[in-house]
């Protein structure tokens, strides 16, 4: 056999890149240029021992965060202007210009901000209860009086006056901070199975319930948790909000429509502060281990929410882990409804969160298409469906990547065999989320964007990728076209800063 022609095996290669997220960006001298030096300092990260994506995300957080081209995603000077890249790999990151990594499409509500915020921000304020639980969890409760025995809590503490007795009040918020992240020293000991992971992982949204959901906490978290993104460079949310209503200090709950109201008025109270931020919109969710009336009443309730807040309600999803909740198919009857009766609800499934092949659960990617979701929640699974990948590609219904998260979870160990790689190989629609910061000890989209960058994409992915991943952030969002154009241009104006300030030579 005469050796191959090594014209055609770069032809081969070309072709091969072309098709991987970003392969068909044109990058500018100045993108190259930046894009080279990246190129340099991951074939450096990928020296390191331990390789970071390879390990747990709570092994290596402290690593991630000394990264260079970790501060090159995440850091920015704030009131200082870049002095710009030299080039060489000693640079001072902390004067590197932020990337605008764009929207965050897949973040839900009770998870939004940093547990350092819920405790020396929300629990330090006046009426504020807590229950200590016998398996060592906690609840919290605002109230003028003593609150009545519930939750399983027949004993409250005020907290201020809890605090008042302690000798090391630091420890105790250090203590409290624990039971709102699942963060720890030894993830594998500590969560060995997924069954554990997502026992904790479902205590602490439980945790956290009485106290992000009272009226004044709400307000200020809603607005804490725009700040949170916005200072990592991300000018739009789609959040998933649950069923939980907001309640005031006298006991009075409020309705969904003042949720939906209160995000709306605090969005533009973030804008009026923030006028290059585009905004934020909510899509509607429930549990999935409800009934199926209970859901069929939820999605009746989300059709008339999205008839009366078009501009803040995005769609409706089945949130909750889908190896014990209902499948999609299962709830056919309810979500079938919008249909039935000829009115508007988008869908936003979680679906193929899962590595359980072959069983119902795992069909949830093509449920999810027949019912036309318009994007799929982390869609793990979704590279064992052939058919629902060229469905989703050809209906350009992008999937929500949120790599942390899966890891936490238990579904891969060493993120560079996440199946998101064959996705991002093969060009597929992909938009990258932090899915629950609070309880990963993260912030914004910069720890899963390295994740996906350095480990899931290897050494192929590249400036181009990460300037298609963030917009394709914007593209596969619920905006209007009009806005999109307007955040589209907006996000231009940030990436052609972000390369001039860092490709000067």
């Amino acid at each position: 056999m005469l050796m191959p022609d090594p014209h055609h095996r770069d032809l081969m290669l070309k072709q091969e890149l072309s098709q991987q997220v970003g392969g068909r960006v044109e990058l500018t001298p100045a993108e190259r240029l930046l894009d080279s030096l990246l190129h340099q300092l991951k074939v450096k990260e990928m020296a390191i021992l331990p390789f970071p994506p390879a390990k747990h995300f709570f092994k290596v957080r402290h690593v991630i965060q000394k990264s260079p081209v970790f501060k090159l995603l995440q850091k920015m000077p704030k009131g200082k202007k870049s002095q710009g890249f030299s080039g060489r790999s000693h640079l001072s990151f902390d004067k590197i210009i932020l990337y605008p990594a764009g929207a965050a499409l897949h973040i839900h509500s009770s998870a939004l901000v940093s547990a350092d915020w819920l405790v020396l921000n929300a629990t330090y304020r006046p009426n504020c209860y807590i229950c200590f639980m016998r398996e060592g969890s906690v609840r919290f409760i605002f109230s003028a009086y003593m609150p009545f025995p519930r939750w399983g809590c027949s004993f409250w503490s005020r907290l201020d006056t809890l605090r008042a007795g302690l000798s090391d009040v630091t420890a105790f918020d250090n203590s409290l901070m624990k039971n709102f992240t699942l963060f720890t020293d030894d993830p594998e000991t500590a969560f060995p199975t997924q069954d554990a992971a997502w026992k904790r992982f479902e205590e602490i949204f439980v945790a956290l319930s009485g106290l992000v959901t009272y009226a004044p906490v709400f307000k200020d978290y809603i607005y804490q948790g725009l700040k949170e993104l916005y200072d990592d460079n991300i000018m739009y949310l789609e959040l998933r909000v649950g069923q939980s209503r907001a309640y005031e200090l006298d006991g009075t709950v409020h309705d969904k429509a003042w949720s939906l109201e209160v995000y709306r008025n605090i969005t533009e109270k973030f804008r009026e502060n923030h006028p290059d931020f585009i905004g934020s919109r909510v899509i509607y969710s429930i549990h999935r281990s409800l009934s199926v009336s209970t859901v069929k009443q939820v999605v009746q309730e989300a059709i008339e929410m999205q008839r009366q807040y078009p501009d803040i309600l995005a769609g409706f999803d089945l949130v909750g882990r889908e190896d014990t909740g209902g499948s999609i198919w299962y709830f056919r009857e309810a979500l079938s409804l919008p249909s039935e009766l000829k009115k508007n609800l988008t869908f936003f499934f979680h679906a193929g969160e899962t590595d359980l092949d072959g069983t119902e659960v795992d069909r949830n990617v093509l449920d999810a298409l027949l019912f036309n979701t318009s994007r799929i929640g982390h869609g793990f699974a979704l590279v064992h469906h052939p058919l629902a990948k060229e469905l989703a590609r050809t209906r350009g219904v992008a999937v929500e990547l949120c790599p942390i998260s899966n890891q936490v979870l238990n579904l891969v160990s060493d993120l560079r065999n996440h199946p998101a790689g064959v996705l991002m190989s093969d060009g597929h629609p992909i938009v990258v989320s932090s899915d629950d910061p609070t309880l990963f000890g993260t912030t914004g989209l910069s720890y899963d964007f390295y994740e996906v960058f350095v480990g899931i994409g290897g050494l192929s992915a590249n400036l181009g990728t990460l300037k298609e991943l963030a917009m394709n952030s914007i593209r596969y969002s619920s905006l209007s076209s009009l806005l999109k154009d307007k955040a589209i241009m907006l996000w231009e104006e940030k990436w052609n800063k972000f390369i001039a300030d860092n490709s000067k030579s």
